[in-house]
């Protein structure tokens, strides 16, 4: 067996850029960007107003006038106005362009307006107020959004302002999902008191839905002819295979020995982890990478978010993750020498730490559990008493 950062360095090492494609705007959220993105003009591109009121300018109030007649209305999409009198002025609303010939926006909060004038109540004004200035955020030409960056609803918007209706991002790799075993029905049906639901097959689908990856999905009976032939099929077919069950040493854990038939080069088998332990890494000879995850629910969905969604990530452009610490809020008792991945829910104290509380389940194949926390809390091994208040890394899943 190898440790858990031994495991980690491994599937790091096949890390692998599945190139890129373009996608619309509206498909393009949490996607991860290939290209940066400029401002094709100022940003704004024009004095904005930020306050519906009246526009003047600024040395008429300075020199004492308070009333000043109104000229007209510049509504927000409307052509630029234009003072004619340096002694009035006129009435802007949010957004519109800043009238030529003005400098200064005045809220209607702080005015009168009787007969046609607007009269300012105010003492002291500042010159340029409530007026965005032209450039004032970004230049024209200037960098606005940086490749490399997942796209969230926020980028998505600035792409829209400078006009890019069709975004760069990383390629996603083809996946397939394959649980294994006779017991396992699909969800509609109502099991058989031996049987249980295929509920690996759409946690882990959802896992990668995150990501915008729509893997397809197929089950393999407990048939060793029926998995080799599967299996090549597959490994020609997908670029990632992420297997469920079928891994560990029982009479029908055939997968181990038809990956081995299939030429799959096995990186590592077993890891000195709880939950997780049999875990199978291997890599085909076309390129194909299989993750072969334990069937027990919650160590398959704990070593996705240990191990595969790291490396997604990586492969598609963004750095490696970095956990957050937390404080563990009560005594942890361990005893087999073994890193533990322990479900803990999260809540913050008056300090802003992340506090990490236990979360008693009755194994790994407890997956209701995985419903009462938020995150996993990864013990190191070498001990078997982890003390209230010590730090360790967080792995969050909610």
């Amino acid at each position: 067996m190898i440790t858990v950062e031994q495991a980690a360095a491994i599937i790091g090492q096949t890390i692998r850029d599945f190139g890129v494609e373009e996608v619309g705007l509206d498909a393009a959220v949490g996607r991860v960007l290939r290209e940066n993105l400029y401002a094709d003009r100022d940003f704004p591109p024009y004095h904005r107003v930020t306050m519906d009121g009246i526009a003047l300018r600024y040395d008429a109030f300075q020199s004492g006038r308070r009333s000043f007649p109104i000229e007209g209305v510049g509504a927000a999409g409307a052509v630029q106005q234009e003072l004619r009198s340096p002694e009035s002025c006129l009435e802007v609303m949010t957004g519109a362009m800043l009238p030529a010939g003005t400098d200064t926006v005045i809220r209607y909060e702080d005015l009168e307006i009787s007969g046609g004038e607007a009269r300012v109540l105010l003492d002291q004004v500042t010159w340029g107020q409530n007026v965005h200035k032209q450039g004032e955020d970004r230049g024209q030409g200037s960098l606005v959004v940086p490749a490399g960056l997942r796209l969230s609803p926020a980028e998505i918007g600035v792409a829209a302002t400078v006009g890019k209706a069709v975004l760069r991002v990383s390629r996603l790799p083809r996946t397939v999902i394959v649980s294994t075993g006779d017991e396992l029905v699909e969800v509609a049906e109502k099991p058989l008191p031996h049987q249980i639901r295929r509920s690996n097959e759409h946690r882990l689908k959802a896992s990668l839905a995150r990501y915008n990856i729509a893997a397809d999905s197929r089950h393999l009976r407990d048939d060793m002819q029926e998995v080799l032939r599967e299996l090549r099929a597959m490994l020609s077919e997908y670029e990632v295979l992420i297997l469920s069950g079928g891994v560990s040493e029982g009479k029908f854990d055939y997968l181990p020995r038809a990956l081995d038939e299939l030429g799959v080069e096995k990186r590592f088998h077993k890891i000195k982890q709880r939950p997780g332990k049999p875990f199978w890494f291997g890599k085909a000879p076309g390129g194909t990478l299989v993750f072969a995850l334990p069937g027990n629910p919650v160590s398959s969905f704990m070593c996705t978010q240990r191990y595969f969604l790291p490396w997604l990530e990586q492969s598609l452009g963004l750095p490696a993750p970095v956990y957050p610490s937390a404080v563990l809020a009560r005594d942890v008792v361990f005893k087999p020498d073994l890193t533990y991945f322990l479900q803990v829910k999260v809540q913050y104290d008056e300090q802003g730490r992340i506090l990490a509380l236990p979360v008693e389940g009755h194994g790994s194949g407890d997956l209701a559990n995985l419903v009462d926390a938020d995150a996993f809390l990864q013990l190191p091994m070498g001990k078997d008493v982890f003390k209230k208040g010590e730090v360790f890394p967080l792995i969050f899943y909610r």
